[in-house]
């Protein structure tokens, strides 16, 4: 497995990390001894990020994790965690708090879920309009000197705020959603991420499996995230799954699935980015690991651009609700 740098002074991570979130929540239901296979399953074949947030599933994610890492080397798993997010009994929303003092409870809790004595990256998993950012990244560095964390992470966040955090205290990495048809970041969130040395960890890389080359448009929803997604929505869905038959054509023509595609792109812009994927079993685990042997050449990714324009995708990454009050888009 080859390994990327997060930030100048971050750990050494696998170039691809485990998103966990699907094993717990807004994707439907998830076998649980098959997730803890799949974890088993990255841990040996060399991936050492998994990401995790205090609130998918309530603390069940953090609970999952801790299962599947029992018996095994610590340390051969680097866990990054969001915090913040409110939830309320229905599972709705209720904010975020990213308070000194509540950022000191929420670690509390994590620590004793995931079962660790220290959490290797921790992160608000978005921008608390009641906070100065410069308390909510104090907070965590305070924890950092006592042994309880290791680095600091920021989640969708603009460039303005990367820069007040990293002017508290050095900065890991960004998460942030990108991809073959979410692309904002490079506007000017990827170049303020350069030039502070931040890495970023990409996650949406198939953008909930739209791009994935699975998703038909006939398939149901439920009542998970992409019931809501505009993305997944009437003629936005018909026009986005007409970009995913232009990708598959590329795909083809590599000899790859258009899943493995998708996530070499992401890998291919930049060693500072490191892919999620949210492999929530074996075998789409196994697809995506063979995303790793793929070397997008110039030619490729001229092919890449010309199929999926950067603004080609129809509709929003998230509801318009949730988009004004994300710091990400602030400016855009």
């Amino acid at each position: 497995m080859k390994t990327r740098r997060l930030a100048t002074l971050g750990p050494e991570v696998s170039v691809i990390g485990l998103g966990c979130m699907g094993m717990s929540d807004f994707y439907g239901p998830a076998d649980r001894a098959e997730s803890i296979a799949t974890i088993h399953a990255a841990l040996d074949a060399g991936i050492t990020l998994l990401d995790t947030g205090d609130f998918y599933g309530m603390g069940h994610n953090e609970l999952l994790i801790q299962e599947a890492l029992r018996g095994r080397d610590r340390d051969r798993a680097l866990i990054s965690v969001k915090f913040g997010a409110l939830r309320d009994p229905a599972n709705g929303w209720a904010g975020y708090d990213a308070r000194p003092v509540a950022v000191r409870n929420f670690v509390t809790y994590s620590l004793k879920r995931l079962g660790v004595d220290h959490i290797d990256i921790y992160r608000p998993a978005r921008l608390d309009p009641a906070v100065p950012i410069e308390d909510t990244v104090g907070a965590i560095a305070d924890l950092i000197k006592e042994g309880y964390l290791r680095y600091v992470g920021l989640s969708e966040v603009g460039a303005d705020t990367i820069r007040r955090a990293a002017a508290v205290h050095p900065i890991a990495d960004l998460q942030i959603e990108y991809s073959l048809i979410s692309r904002g970041i490079e506007d000017a969130i990827l170049p303020a991420c350069r030039e502070l040395g931040i890495g970023v960890t990409a996650y949406g890389v198939l953008s909930r499996g739209l791009i994935s080359g699975h998703w038909t448009k006939d398939r149901d929803t439920g009542r998970d995230f992409r019931s809501v997604s505009p993305r997944f929505q009437g003629e936005n869905l018909d026009r986005n799954l007409a970009l995913v038959e232009r990708l598959r054509a590329v795909a083809e023509r590599l000899g790859a699935s258009v899943a493995q595609v998708a996530i070499a792109w992401v890998a291919a812009q930049g060693d500072d980015i490191v892919p999620l994927v949210g492999a929530r079993r074996r075998d789409r685990l196994t697809e995506a690991l063979g995303a790793l042997e793929l070397t997008l050449s110039d030619a490729d990714l001229a092919a890449l651009a010309e199929a999926v324009p950067r603004d080609a995708a129809a509709g929003a990454r998230y509801p318009a609700a949730q988009l004004v009050h994300m710091d990400s888009e602030k400016g855009r």
